[in-house]
């Protein structure tokens, strides 16, 4: 099923079941392959400004991770642990051998874990984190904002989250407004979600495992972010052995939606390089 079309690319909506969960993904491209990770609430459609670019040279999969968007989502605790086994079961379902992950927000925290679980084993050779979660044990009003748009998706309530989490561009549109109130009406989306805030805030910061990561890692932080406060990015920074970070200056929490250029800039000359083991800001 064809979801959007580009004068370059044909985004392909597909599904693949997982341990008796019917998951969805959308996938374009061809070439090394390359998997990214939404945040909370969130769905695979929120990465399709920054697919077309990568996957002119990439094979580009993006699922809905389960829990969340048209993936199933099972009465369970949806913990690091149980995000990290369904990333490993995903790539081995698709056949994937060796892979880039790229993850935003608790999409990045989550890809952290995955890394620091599987670095050796060769699939995961390099992630890129835009604006990961796990190192921040405190709320914000950014934050509250979003929990209560997730939980009680009205449309001002999600439209004044969204422009909280938004750098300079505080233009939200209406079809993002659309999809995350649909998103969190599906049956079981409020479960997930809770249980998701619930369990990555009690579960063991992740500095106590970032030093098990050995792969290159970029890590990508908005100067605006005011979801997750640029100064936490050190804790990722100061803990990954092989990392580069870069800052992009006006960006908020969403530099994938605000400045998918930009992002895809950045992240094609990381993925080009073999070695970054100098931390940069640009």
């Amino acid at each position: 099923m064809t979801i959007f079309v580009t004068s370059q690319v044909t985004v392909r909506e597909r599904y693949i079941t997982i341990e008796g969960n019917k998951i969805r993904y959308l996938e374009d491209g061809s070439g090394p392959d390359v998997v990214m990770i939404h945040g909370l609430g969130s769905q695979a459609d929120r990465w399709s400004s920054v697919m077309p670019h990568l996957s002119k040279d990439h094979h580009v999969i993006v699922p809905d991770l389960i829990g969340f968007g048209y993936s199933d989502k099972p009465p369970v605790d949806y913990t690091p642990k149980y995000f990290v086994k369904f990333i490993f079961d995903f790539l081995e379902g698709l056949g994937i051998k060796k892979t880039v992950m790229i993850g935003s927000s608790l999409g990045g925290q989550i890809v952290a874990e995955s890394a620091a679980a599987l670095d050796d084993s060769g699939v995961i050779q390099k992630i890129v984190l835009v604006s990961p979660t796990g190192t921040m044990r405190t709320t914000n009003p950014t934050l509250d904002a979003y929990i209560m748009a997730g939980l009680y998706p009205q449309h001002d309530l999600i439209k004044t989250a969204y422009q909280m989490m938004a750098g300079k561009r505080k233009h939200v549109e209406e079809s993002t407004i659309a999809r995350f109130r649909d998103g969190m009406s599906r049956p079981n989306a409020k479960m997930a979600f809770l249980s998701s805030v619930i369990s990555f805030k009690h579960w063991p910061a992740i500095t106590q495992r970032l030093h098990l990561i050995s792969i290159p890692a970029l890590v990508i932080w908005g100067r605006e972010d005011t979801m997750i406060p640029i100064n936490f990015s050190d804790d990722y920074v100061s803990n990954l052995k092989n990392c580069k970070f870069v800052v992009m200056e006006e960006c908020g929490h969403r530099p994938h939606v605000e400045e998918p250029g930009k992002l895809v800039e950045i992240i094609t000359r990381f993925l080009g390089n073999k070695m970054h083991v100098k931390q940069s800001v640009a």
